[in-house]
């Protein structure tokens, strides 16, 4: 889940809930999801607004107090503007100053992006042709599109890496992130478990390493379990390190999670490494879900590398392949 590399533009609109978002960025990277989001969150939402028309579609929005009419107003509006459109990229930055300079309302432009292994994934499974196919291939396209978007994402005041992401979650980060009333909230944790041999995770804000745990690996009775399993949890848990990590991490949990309440945030992803995200990892987030479940929080746990080695059944074993055997019928060895 989170899974999202977020970094804000110094010259982001002030704070509040936003009465125009633009959506843009790279195809595939997930704009008619958050497209679907905003239309949850009330927003009037228009795919592919031609950039000749913003100035006309910014009027409709525009409060004007003098009017006692009694039409029905458009009062937010999240539009998806991309590649596709033709004068996007000559005239968004000019569009985008104008509007700001010309309006009172808080614009803010939300760009999209993803991993080019995460997009290749996504077109390949579609099937859709890429806007920037040129016939050189995928990758290729994903490339000039991704440089030619460049002075685009230098806008932004908000970028989301989805390449870790999934539907369900960009659409419960972007709903709390753009929600106009999170007063009474509960801060959601996510308390992700991982495997360092598979690299880090993308969206983390918080991040526990776990390799200093005895490893369960190492036990052939426990190799092919998890971190799920209680005869792995009882072995972590008769170590003293273990109780002594969980009791420390929970401490340092209860101070800061408050604080990132207070500053706004109201979604947090905790990453628990260990080598291989199967045991030490699994068994952590686990208990610290569970921890912070009692104090209040809504927490879950997320195991993203748990399931990339292959469980073999417990009691199970392949057996010895048969001797060989020599031309006349017997196995070597035999008298």
């Amino acid at each position: 889940m989170t899974t999202s590399r977020r970094e804000t533009n110094a010259d982001a609109p002030p704070s509040g809930t936003p009465d125009i978002v633009i959506i843009t960025g790279l195809s595939g990277s997930g704009m008619s999801s958050a497209t679907d989001a905003f239309e949850d969150l009330k927003y009037f939402c228009v795919d592919n607004l031609p950039l000749t028309l913003l100035p006309t579609f910014v009027r409709l929005i525009q409060q004007d107090d003098g009017d006692s009419s009694d039409q029905p107003r458009i009062r937010r509006a999240a539009l998806v503007i991309s590649i596709r459109e033709g004068n996007f990229l000559n005239e968004f930055e000019r569009q985008l100053r104008r509007l700001r300079a010309e309006s009172s309302l808080n614009v803010f432009v939300l760009f999209f992006e993803a991993s080019d292994v995460a997009l290749q994934r996504r077109f390949s499974e579609t099937r859709r042709p890429h806007p920037a196919d040129t016939g050189d291939g995928l990758p290729d396209s994903i490339r000039i599109e991704r440089d030619a978007m460049a002075h685009v994402r230098a806008l932004a005041d908000l970028i989301i890496d989805t390449s870790e992401h999934t539907v369900h979650t960009l659409r419960r980060y972007l709903l709390e992130r753009f929600s106009p009333d999170l007063q009474g909230t509960p801060m959601r944790v996510q308390v992700l478990s991982f495997g360092h041999k598979y690299g880090g995770p993308r969206d983390i804000d918080l991040l526990f390493d776990v390799r200093h745990l005895p490893n369960p690996y190492f036990d052939p009775e426990l190799r092919h379990l998890s971190g799920h399993d209680r005869r792995v949890v009882q072995y972590l848990k008769a170590q003293a390190e273990t109780i002594e990590t969980l009791r420390r991490f929970g401490d340092l949990l209860d101070y800061l999670l408050p604080l990132y309440r207070r500053e706004g945030k109201s979604y947090l992803t905790v990453g628990i490494g260990c080598t291989g995200g199967r045991h030490r990892s699994v068994m952590v987030a686990n208990s610290l879900a569970k921890s912070l479940r009692r104090r209040g929080f809504d927490a879950t746990a997320v195991h993203r590398d748990v399931r990339k080695t292959k469980r073999q059944p417990s009691g199970l074993r392949r057996p010895p392949p048969p001797p060989p055997h020599t031309p006349s019928g017997k196995a070597r060895g035999q008298s």
